[in-house]
Order: C-alpha cells, then sequence, then structure tokens
C-alpha cells in the first residue's frame, strides 16, 4: 500500500492542517488547503477498508511508541486559522502538542508558516526544525530533555522563549535574538548569567532555581520583570543600571540586605521571601522609591523583630501590600503614631498618662499651684532648639528678678555635660528611677529628645509656689505640647537662631555634641519657624538668639512690661518692687501711685495683646452671656451681704480655720469697716456676722498658701495682714470685685437692688478673667503679679 501526498501548486502550503477525508466540506470550494490523499491500490493488491485501516492504525500507533511526530497528529492539533506572512493564503498559525511522549519532531521542518509552537512535557532533545520556521513568534520548550541552549538558527522574529524545566547548564550568546522579549529559563543549571548584552528588547528574565551565586550579566538591559527566585545569590548587585525595573523576585536566596535597590525609581515589587534579612532598618534603602507598592518579607528573621509590621509600614508608607496582605489606612495610622507622631498626639498621650498615674496614687492637694477661678498659676517657660541659650537665659532672669521668678529644674536621663550641676541645672536620674517617677504621678509633663528622657516635675513648680514666686522653665517644643494640654496657661517665649551657620560653629565650639546631634538641632529650626508661622499665638514672643546678651535684653525688657516694672527701672537705675500690699491707700481711696503704674501699665499690656487675638480669634460675648454673668455677680452679692445665707453655706460649708491668714486683703479706711483693726467702729451686728460666718465657710475651699500672692486681682488684696485671727477668702476675682463695689454701696447707703445714678467704680488692681483656666478658652493670661515671699505676709508685730 503506497499513501501520497497531493501538493499544493506553492510550498507555502505545506503547513496547512491535512484532512483525513479528501470529500469533506473543508477541500470543496478551497484551493488553498493542502489536503492529505491516499492513492488508488494497484490491481491484484486490493485490501478491504477494514484491512487498510487496521494497518494505517498500526503504523500510527508504531510511530507513536518511537515518540515520532506524525503528520497526522499535526493535523489534529493545529490551530488558529488566519492568513499567511505573505497575505496571499490562508494557514493554521499555531500547533500545541502538550503530553504527547514525542522525542522526534522533525517532520515540523515542513511547516514553516507556524507562528505559535507548544511542545511542553515531552521528551524531546533536539529542536534543530525550529531554524525552519522564519516566522515563529512563540516557543514552548518546557518540561523536555533539551541540554542544548538555542540549539537552532534563530527565527528573526522569535519574541517569547520557555527552557524551563530542562537540563540546561550554560547559556551562550543571544546576539542573533534581537527581538527576543521574554526568555524563562526556569529549573535548569546555570550558574552564570552571560550571553545577553545584545539582547535589546529583552524585558523579561526568568532564571529561578539554578545555581547561580552572583548577578551579573545584565547591565543596561531594558528588563521590567526579573526573576532570580531559589538561587544561591548573598548580594544585590549589579542592579543599579536596570533603569526601568518594575518587577523583582530574588526569593529563596541568602540575601541579608536591601542595599543596591536604591536607584530603582520604577520599581514597584520586590519579593524577598525566605531570605536572611534581620533588622527592620534595611528597608530604609527602598525608602525613597516613589512607586513601591509590594513587599514580601516572609519567612525572614526580620519577622521576629518587635512591632515589625508597623515599623515597615512607617519606613515605607507608600506601601499597599506587605508579606501578601493589604495594608491598612489604620495600621498607617497606627505606625505614624506610635513612630513619629505629629506633636499633638504625643502631648495628648504623654498628658493622659500622668493625669492617670496621678489619680492612681494617694489623693493630694497641690496647694500652691492649684487652677483658681480668676487667674491660673503664673509661669513663663523659654522654648526653642537645643542650645540656643534657653537654659543661660533662664538661670540669668531668675538670678536678676529674684523677688518674682525661680528657675524649675527638670529631670533628666542623660548625664551632665560639663558644668552642669545636679539639682541646679537638672535633676539627673537613672532611666529606671525616672520610669518609677511616672508611675508614682510625679511628672507634669515628659519628653524623649536624643535618646534620653526629660520631665517636669510638679515638685519643681511646688517649690517655686511655696516660696511666692513664679516658676521660670526651658524646655523642647514637645514639652511646650505637652504642657498646654494641661490646666497651667504659661506665658511662652521663643528663642530662635536666625543664622544658621553661627547656630552650627558655637554647638561645635562646645564640643558636647556629635554631628548627627548638630544635624538634628538645626533640622528642628525650621520647625518651630514653621509652627510660629501656621499657629498664630502659639508663641507669646518671639526672640533671635543669636546674640545672647541681645536676647536677655529683649527678654528683660519684655518680662519687665510683663511685670509693670518699666517705669520703674527707668527712674531708679534698677529694678524695684512694687509697693508692698499692705500700704493703705490715701483718704480719697485711690491706689498709690507705684501701685497705679505697675497696675496700669500691666494691664494696658495685656489688654493690647487680648484685643489683638480677641479680634481674630474669639468671639465677644453675646448679650444673654453678659446678663448671665451680671446674674451670677448679683446672687454672689447678696450672698456676702447675708441676703440669702442659706444655699451659700451649704455650699460652702467647711471646718472653721483659725491660724491667721498669709492672703489678708486691704480694706479702704472708713466708719464702715471692721476688719481693720485700726479703725475703731465696727460694721452693724448683722452685716459683720454673716459676712464673718460667709468667709469661715468659704475657707475650706483656700489653701494655707501662696497661691493668692500669685493671682492678679486677689480679693484678698484689701485686708490688713495684722488683723487677728482671720480665714482665706474664696479666691475669686469677681467675687473679691463686686464685694468691693458692694462695700462702697453699703457706706453709701445703697442695697445691691437700689437703683445706681453712676457706674460702679472698679478698683483698678483687680482684672477679670476672659475665661477659667484650664479650658483654652483664654488665650492671653494675666500678668505676672508682684512676688511676695510667705514671710512677709505674716501678722505684724
Amino acid at each position: 500500500m503506497s499513501v501520497s501526498v497531493q501538493q499544493a501548486p506553492t510550498a507555502a502550503l505545506s503547513s496547512c492542517q491535512t484532512l483525513r477525508n479528501p470529500s469533506g466540506p473543508r477541500s470543496q470550494g478551497d484551493p488553498n488547503t493542502t489536503l492529505l490523499t491516499r492513492s488508488p491500490p494497484p490491481e491484484g493488491d486490493e485490501l478491504t477498508a477494514t484491512e487498510e485501516e487496521v494497518e494505517v492504525e498500526g503504523d500510527k500507533q508504531t510511530e507513536m511508541e518511537d515518540g515520532k511526530l506524525t503528520e497526522e497528529e499535526v493535523a489534529n492539533h493545529l490551530s488558529s486559522l488566519g492568513r499567511s506572512a505573505t497575505g496571499l493564503h490562508h494557514i493554521y498559525q499555531f500547533l500545541s502538542l502538550p503530553r504527547q511522549n514525542l522525542k522526534n519532531v522533525s517532520i515540523l521542518c515542513h511547516y514553516v508558516h507556524l507562528q505559535k509552537l507548544e511542545l511542553p512535557y515531552n521528551r524531546i532533545k533536539d529542536l534543530s526544525c525550529v531554524s525552519h520556521m522564519p516566522y515563529l513568534i512563540m516557543l514552548d520548550a518546557s518540561h523536555n530533555e533539551l541540554s542544548e541552549f538555542f540549539g537552532f538558527q534563530p527565527p528573526k522574529n522569535l519574541k517569547e522563549v520557555n527552557f524551563s524545566h530542562n537540563q540546561i547548564s550554560a547559556m551562550k550568546d543571544l546576539s542573533a535574538y534581537a527581538s527576543l522579549s521574554k526568555l524563562i529559563l526556569d529549573y535548569n543549571s546555570f550558574s552564570e548569567i552571560r550571553g545577553l548584552e545584545k539582547c535589546s528588547s529583552l524585558t523579561h528574565l526568568s532564571i529561578a532555581h539554578s545555581k547561580i551565586s552572583r548577578i551579573s550579566g545584565l547591565d543596561n538591559l531594558p528588563l521590567k520583570h526579573l526573576c532570580l527566585r531559589g538561587n544561591l545569590i548573598k548580594k544585590i548587585e549589579n542592579l543599579h543600571t536596570l533603569r526601568t525595573l518594575q518587577v523583582l523576585d530574588l526569593s529563596s536566596n541568602r540575601i541579608q540586605s536591601l542595599s543596591g535597590l536604591q536607584n530603582l525609581h520604577f520599581l514597584g515589587s520586590i519579593n524577598l521571601e525566605s531570605n536572611l534579612i534581620r533588622e527592620i532598618k534595611e528597608a530604609t534603602y527602598v525608602h525613597d522609591l516613589p512607586l513601591l507598592r509590594e513587599l514580601n518579607l516572609k519567612r525572614s528573621p526580620v519577622q521576629e523583630q518587635p512591632d515589625y509590621r508597623l515599623a515597615v509600614i512607617f519606613l515605607l508608607h507608600r506601601l499597599t501590600h506587605l508579606d501578601e496582605q493589604a495594608v491598612t489606612a489604620e495600621e498607617k495610622v497606627s505606625a505614624v503614631n506610635k513612630f513619629d507622631p505629629p506633636l499633638e498626639v504625643g502631648a495628648a498621650r504623654d498628658h493622659m498618662t500622668h493625669v492617670v498615674y496621678q489619680h492612681m496614687q494617694p489623693q493630694v492637694i497641690f496647694d500652691s499651684t492649684l487652677p483658681s477661678l480668676d487667674a491660673p498659676y503664673p509661669m513663663l517657660i523659654l522654648t526653642g532648639p537645643q542650645a540656643c541659650g534657653k537654659r543661660e537665659l533662664a538661670h540669668k532672669l531668675c538670678q536678676e528678678f529674684s523677688d518674682y521668678f525661680a528657675y524649675g529644674a527638670c529631670h533628666t536621663t542623660r548625664g551632665p555635660y560639663f558644668g552642669e550641676e545636679d539639682g541646679c541645672d537638672y535633676h539627673f536620674v537613672l532611666e529606671e528611677e525616672f520610669q518609677n517617677m511616672i508611675r508614682m504621678g510625679c511628672f507634669v509633663q515628659t519628653m524623649q529628645y536624643g535618646g534620653h528622657w526629660y520631665g517636669l516635675s510638679r515638685e519643681a513648680i511646688e517649690s517655686a509656689a511655696r516660696e511666692g514666686l513664679a516658676c521660670c522653665i526651658h524646655m523642647e517644643l514637645e514639652g511646650v505640647f505637652s504642657l498646654k494640654n494641661s490646666y497651667f496657661e504659661p506665658r511662652y517665649v521663643l528663642l530662635i537662631p536666625t543664622s544658621t551657620k553661627e547656630y552650627i560653629s558655637r554647638m561645635k565650639a562646645r564640643g558636647l555634641y556629635s554631628n548627627g546631634q548638630i544635624d538634628t538641632a538645626v533640622s528642628r529650626i525650621n520647625l518651630y519657624v514653621k509652627i510660629n508661622k501656621e499657629r498664630p499665638g502659639f508663641f507669646d514672643s518671639v526672640i533671635s538668639s543669636d546674640n545672647r546678651e541681645e536676647a536677655y535684653r529683649a527678654l528683660g525688657q519684655l518680662v519687665k512690661e510683663y511685670l509693670g516694672l518699666e517705669e520703674q527701672g527707668a527712674g531708679g537705675g534698677e529694678h524695684t518692687r512694687a509697693a508692698p500690699d499692705n500700704t493703705q491707700p490715701d483718704v480719697s481711696g485711690e491706689p498709690p501711685a507705684a501701685e497705679k503704674v505697675e497696675v496700669s501699665s500691666a494691664d494696658s499690656f495685656s489688654r493690647n495683646y487680648w484685643n489683638k487675638v480677641q479680634a481674630g480669634l474669639t468671639p465677644q460675648k453675646t448679650s444673654a452671656e453678659l446678663a448671665s454673668i451680671h446674674r451670677k455677680q448679683q446672687m454672689v452679692r447678696e450672698a456676702l451681704m447675708g441676703k440669702s445665707p442659706g444655699a451659700y453655706t451649704q455650699l460652702f460649708k467647711r471646718s472653721v480655720h483659725t491660724a491667721p491668714s498669709l492672703l489678708a486683703p486691704h480694706s479702704q479706711p472708713g466708719p464702715s469697716s471692721s476688719l481693720n483693726p485700726n479703725v475703731g467702729r465696727p460694721l452693724p451686728d448683722r452685716i459683720e456676722d454673716s459676712s464673718s460666718e460667709e468667709s469661715r465657710a468659704s475657707s475650706g475651699l483656700s489653701m494655707h498658701s501662696s497661691a493668692g500672692a500669685l493671682s492678679v486681682g486677689s480679693p484678698s488684696d484689701g485686708l490688713d495682714a495684722g488683723a487677728g485671727p482671720k480665714v482665706d477668702p474664696l479666691d475669686i476675682s469677681m467675687l473679691g470685685q463686686n464685694l468691693e463695689s458692694t462695700k462702697d454701696h453699703t457706706e453709701s447707703g445703697l442695697t445691691p437692688d437700689a437703683p445706681r445714678s453712676a457706674p460702679e467704680r472698679v478698683s483698678p488692681t483687680l482684672t477679670t478673667s476672659p475665661g477659667r483656666p484650664g479650658s483654652n478658652a483664654k488665650p492671653v493670661l494675666p500678668p505676672i503679679p508682684s512676688g511676695r515671699k510667705a514671710a512677709e505676709f505674716g501678722p505684724k508685730p
């Protein structure tokens, strides 16, 4: 028997699918299709149809057992009918023969028009037939027994080749494959990458699970996807020229560092699973990659680090997937709040920590610094970057104005610098002791800077307050944010260097700071400037610290205006204290001249500053609010006059103190004053009894300390300290103001409800508070009053 092939007019049709049935529909009207036909058997050698089919099937089975590809099998697996490269004929472009146990595919030499050839999962060792396919674009010969690398003449349009899972051990020069764009060589035995220098179109290269120990031979390739998974690579190197690389897979290697990826600015995905990366700080090498979105560090020692995930998310805030898990917005916020919280967040946490620990301790009343209703305890805070002269100016200020200020020494865990004294500049403690103090609720605010803890203890403020002095403290910006959350309302003065060069030279001259510390300090100058620019009123005053003497002169001038001592300092040659509070006013009821100067200057300073801030930030009080305030004042006056003692007696009922008061106010001389021992005529019995009863009842809310001495407009300013056993009145400025007003009307024969012919005259020594201390509703504090030592308020001989 013989089998003949009917040839088409041109050789171009040899790659068309052959048909078993020549009379089928594909042969009719299709002159360009090659048909496989049989020649008629010669005479005398006729075979039945059944015998012929058995013979053909037997031949086919024999060929397949030998692994030889037949035309019949080719015909069964051709697909994708289309036009030839010349466009003149219809041909089948794709041939796929997976898992056919093929060894010999030499018959494919006649199928010259194939564009895609897939021969995976066979036993092929020779692919020389590909040399006859000039139009071939895609070749898949994976999972075979190839040992030769590209053992065929290069088709000029070959773009994608898959030689994975073969037995190839060496790469050769592929300069002739200029169109090659995708090359997959996984699971072979390569030990070196070579021969790809001229592959100017190669964008996808995968050589996974081989024996490569070093990355090389990839210079200036236009790679976008590089996979070197499962090799013996220990270091990321020679990738800096891959400017277009987007996806990098180096999993299952022996890499210990991410160094070498810094300049790959198009890199969006990095897979380093199952490597030897141990430190979180390695992520800093890829911190500046703007397009990095995916990072995989699974099964690496770095995952054992505490807070590993949040730390990596914080360093690489652009990530959308970490270790094949999506990065949520909540995780990004948590990472920032944990490792670099905004100043407000850190201050809020610090404040909450100290409040909670203070409440956990046994109840302690800090008598001198409790917030009052008329004015908070006065404090002065000097803030600015490191080594700007805060501490030096604070010491100098407290020495010159020793009657008004006392230095508040903070606690720190760092060691003392040259010349620093324990207890004078700082309280130097160990970190363990510092943490114990936090848990004991000893601090008002704490912060970390330069790896050390700093904290302002309540005792440091109390020690100054017990002496009747305002506290002067210096701290960094974080401490200012924390202190603003407390009920203290200090004045904040910013000391800022304006010459960076001079600031750096001064720090270097001290010889106490490393280059890193100097760089950090310089970088924080812009932070202070930004806060001052974006938050008007955050600092009460800003002073340049380039020249320390000029800075102190400016600070001193500011404090004199603050205390109302400017005119006194000019007249006397040196600053003097204001007139003692026990000085009696003249017969006309006006305060002494010195006192008037002090109060007028201080009130003017505060009033001007308050008006500026009030105009831009704080709404004016409505008529309803003013009416409410007036009603409350009326109730206070009635209570003090004894017209409604029941409710107030129950409200302020406390144990009676018999010790003489340190805060005895001065009363105006007159026939109706019963509180001045020099005046012989007492008030009527009813008024005397009710007033005394209310004073004794309210004394339970006042502390036997110097707090009143530091409050502006204290109602105690009108009593004589030597009047015998008396008790402290309420520390309420409005109450004191209305008490004086009530006394004036009582002397003139008017009652609180009687009509008034003229506006009431309020004592100039009293100032009204714009808001309750600690509510952050009062942007401007009252001036620091005249400091008085506690001993000066004792009974007179």
